[in-house]
């Protein structure tokens, strides 16, 4: 009898195929499907020896697997997604697991869950991290759904994630959609990392630091408390050439950055939670001002201010400004983390996941595009006393003491000499607003009950207790 497979994938793009080749290594044999044959036959031919099964239709694809069957979509979010599984169901049994791997928005996950297990069958979203090589390698899983399903599909996914001490980067998320959601955060989280970097880069460059000095400057970062996944990958991006020009290759690559919509998901759900996210919405909103290059290249030729392609040091040594951009990006980034945290904290509690925030970091630390030294202690503040908020546990907090006054001076330094900085003073300004213990709010409850009767607390009242004013002096004109 011919032996069935473990697992099936459907999706044999890069990632699916890397994904499949990932849990084939570990000893499982892997049927593949994909919508284009040729696809999958040019994969099996380009794999001989591996115990895999290619399947030129859904049905023979479906009848390859052992029970319960164990299917993971790796097709694009949307639409795709919804088809693939209408194209299944009708093919299933009861208590099989679709599993859709991509990068799904949660509440369309949460959707699928209720459809699919209304017919009987289970549906986990995992958010998968690491891009191409960690899909191959070892990623990041973020799974959520059932309990239950997830003790069937824990030995494969733990086989096949990364490990960090011995420990695999794979958690049971939560119920639904929380597996999608914590990935979607994870990934604004990476918006706001890659943007703090590309600005420190950009104070670099007006500067006037060669590629070589950068290279050497994150490097060095990357041997200290700031290594991280991204500060390596930077490091070496400033050594390649081009081999046709001799250029190095990041100074000719147009100023252009694409995005999926994971960083514009997590600015929505925010604004909907009234989280406030000003790292990752800088970064996100930098990123679609970088899109609009052919006004920016209007507007350069008209609009004035100092110019931000040379400054002088003055006094400074360019290792003092080393010092301080390091500073003013290890500050940004708990920022950063925070935010992103005290999303997945508020948004979790009201769905009722019970969210862990200590076991999310911890399976963030290899795998993932966010993995970073720093995540060791993000994983012991939330396993001990868990603070309301990253920057109270001691150990942020005296980071952000110590490095604040470079802080200060850096995003000073970019207004003043006309550089972007839009993450680095987005995060400190969330940084003075949360530590104030008054802010101007006082005057806007005033104005919102002048023009609209809306009320407001007093200071020598009660809480709780509302006033409105109903004699505001009348306007003069």
């Amino acid at each position: 009898m011919e032996k069935k497979s473990d697992f099936g994938l459907i999706g044999l793009a890069v990632m699916g195929q890397n994904l499949v080749l990932n849990v084939e290594s570990r000893g499982f044999q892997v049927s593949v499907y994909n919508r284009t044959t040729s696809k999958m036959t040019e994969f099996i031919e380009a794999n001989p020896g591996r115990n895999l099964v290619g399947c030129d239709t859904l049905e023979e694809f479906v009848e390859s697997l052992a029970t319960p069957r164990k299917i993971q979509i790796m097709v694009q979010a949307g639409r795709p997604v919804d088809a693939v599984i209408e194209s299944l169901m009708p093919l299933l049994d009861p208590d099989d697991i679709i599993i859709d791997g991509g990068n799904s928005l949660y509440t369309d996950t949460e959707r699928r869950d209720k459809y699919v297990g209304e017919a009987g069958f289970r549906f986990i979203g995992a958010g998968v991290s690491g891009g191409e090589e960690g899909a191959l390698k070892g990623p990041s899983i973020m799974p959520g759904g059932p309990a239950s399903t997830w003790e069937v599909m824990k030995p494969i996914f733990e086989s096949i994630a990364a490990k960090v001490d011995g420990e695999p980067c794979v958690v049971h998320i939560g119920e639904g959609g929380a597996g999608h959601f914590v990935k979607m955060v994870h990934n604004g989280i990476e918006y706001g990392d890659m943007q703090l970097i590309c600005e420190a880069y950009n104070i670099f460059k007006a500067a006037g630091f060669s590629n070589e000095e950068l290279a050497a400057i994150f490097a060095e970062w990357n041997a200290g408390d700031l290594e991280s996944f991204l500060i390596e990958i930077t490091a070496n991006i400033f050594k390649q050439v081009d081999p046709e020009t001799g250029a190095h290759i990041v100074d000719l690559i147009v100023d252009k950055a694409g995005q999926k919509g994971t960083g514009r998901w997590t600015m929505m759900e925010a604004v909907e939670h009234a989280v406030p996210l000003s790292t990752i919405g800088a970064s996100v909103e930098a990123r679609i001002l970088s899109a609009m290059r052919d006004q920016r290249l209007v507007a350069s030729k008209i609009l004035q201010g100092p110019c931000n392609t040379d400054f002088d040091l003055g006094e400074m040594s360019k290792d003092d400004l080393v010092t301080k951009v390091r500073d003013a990006l290890y500050a940004s980034k708990i920022v950063s983390y925070a935010q992103g945290l005290d999303l997945i904290s508020k948004v979790g509690a009201e769905k009722g996941w019970n969210l862990k925030l200590g076991e999310i970091a911890k399976i963030w630390r290899g795998g993932c595009i966010i993995r970073a030294r720093f995540l060791n202690r993000i994983t012991e503040a939330y396993q001990q006393d868990a603070p309301t908020n990253l920057m109270l546990a001691p150990f942020f907090t005296d980071i952000l003491t110590a490095a604040q006054q470079n802080w200060r001076e850096v995003v000073s330094l970019a207004a003043l000499n006309g550089i972007p900085a839009p993450s680095f003073a987005g995060s400190l300004a969330y940084y003075d607003s949360y530590r104030s213990e008054r802010l101007p709010a006082n005057l806007l409850q005033a104005q919102r009950d002048f023009f609209g009767a809306h009320t407001y607390e007093r200071l020598d009242k009660p809480e709780g207790e509302f006033f409105h004013t109903e004699d505001w002096p009348e306007l003069i004109s």
